[in-house]
């Protein structure tokens, strides 16, 4: 039986993180290293400073390790909490793309990898990229994968050209996906290679200008190039580099939908306040069923949002996959949250196109979100194809 009720202690720390984002994170919103690539590097470590000492760290990685060890369900309650400023889960080291990086090489690194690549991730030291997406090649097709990794017994050779590389200016630890190519030597298939950021080969051409400014370092466009890597670098098992990319992907879409959640509702909230004092036409617009309207459309939305992440959050704390689930939950909460942004943006009128709230800045950095893990239209494709392989709609009533 899926059951919604919070721990009191889940509560408390829920709450506990949203009061650190209030009065903490929040003020740093105006800060001019929040610019238009992102916050940088400089602001990135006074945020996680300021969530270590207030025992706020990097609360998805394993105990063991030095994180808090939450399960998917209790992620759900603090990662909302943490978005309700976009800088919140920069500060709390649960951002994109690190917390899925972390996600993955918790899983599948070997522990020299752990301790050289993971541990100083996990201690805020050092932030990572997924270098998959390619101008030309993969992206919502990963199929098409064009970076090589030549294998001359000794060493890989990698070439390619990548780009929307998330945060690749200044990162330590890289996940670089390339096709092995079929030689004499050994296995071969697309493969996931881990390595330090300034290893001779890896060249970031230069940093993209895209319509979000919330990822760290914004995105960039990278090409390998004489990137020689020995078999160590190998992240997990030759080949099995798409089987390790939906390994991260599914939670990773759903811890997504978790903060941008925490975002919309602080849109809410905003417009909620501003539709209580804001009069036209003799009353407060609150009063307007036009805006009341739009209101209650929001809070439907953000409620709906909410059980179907918790939903899926309890699948995967019960050692299901999920992926069928989290691509309705991504494809779902993607477009219903961009919604609300969008409804709160007309409530405030003329101030919600301007920066004297923050509804216009979470507006545009919610947008790329639909595109982000997978374009709605791919998650749709895969439901549909999963639908009929499966040969019926999922309308059993205990299918849950």
């Amino acid at each position: 039986m899926t059951d919604f009720t919070l721990p009191e202690d889940t509560k408390a720390l829920a709450r506990r993180v949203r009061q650190f984002v209030i009065e903490r994170v929040i003020p740093y919103e105006r800060d001019p290293r929040l610019t238009q690539h992102g916050p940088n590097d400089d602001l990135r470590a006074e945020l996680v400073a300021l969530a270590k000492a207030e025992g706020l760290l990097t609360p998805q990685a394993p105990k063991e390790l030095g994180g808090m060890g939450f399960d998917h369900a209790t992620q759900a309650a603090v990662f909302e909490a943490a978005g309700w400023s976009t800088l919140g889960p920069v500060a709390m080291n649960c951002a994109a793309p690190d917390e899925g990086n972390m996600y993955l090489l918790s899983r599948i690194a070997r522990p020299d990898q752990v301790k050289q690549f993971l541990q100083p991730m996990i201690d805020g030291h050092r932030r990572s990229v997924f270098a998959m997406t390619e101008p030309d090649g993969a992206g919502s097709d990963p199929g098409q994968l064009k970076t090589r990794a030549v294998f001359n017994g000794n060493d890989y050779e990698i070439s390619g050209l990548k780009w929307l590389i998330t945060g690749a200016n200044g990162a330590k630890t890289w996940i670089i996906m390339a096709n092995v190519e079929p030689n004499p030597h050994g296995p071969h298939g697309p493969t996931l290679f881990l390595t330090e950021g300034d290893t001779p080969g890896i060249q970031i051409e230069r940093v993209m200008d895209s319509m979000d400014r919330n990822y760290v370092e914004g995105h960039c466009v990278v090409r390998f190039e004489g990137l020689r890597l020995g078999p160590s670098h190998i992240l997990g098992e030759i080949g099995s580099a798409f089987r390790y990319a939906q390994m991260r992907l599914a939670p990773a879409r759903l811890t997504h939908c978790m903060r941008w959640l925490g975002a919309a509702a602080r849109c809410q909230h905003i417009a909620l306040e501003h539709a209580r004092v804001r009069t036209a036409f003799g009353k407060p617009l609150l009063h307007h069923q036009g805006v009341n309207f739009m209101l209650a459309d929001n809070e439907i939305a953000l409620h709906q949002a909410r059980l179907a992440i918790r939903h899926v959050a309890w699948l995967l704390d019960n050692g299901v996959r999920a992926r069928h689930e989290s691509s309705i939950v991504k494809a779902s909460v993607s477009e219903e949250l961009f919604k609300v942004a969008d409804r709160c943006v007309q409530i405030l009128g003329g101030i919600g196109v301007t920066s004297e709230t923050v509804v216009e800045m979470i507006f545009r950095d919610m947008r790329p979100f639909r595109l982000y893990d997978g374009p709605t239209e791919v998650h749709k494709y895969a439901i549909a194809t999963q639908l009929e392989r499966q040969g019926s709609a999922f309308t059993d009533p205990v299918g849950w």
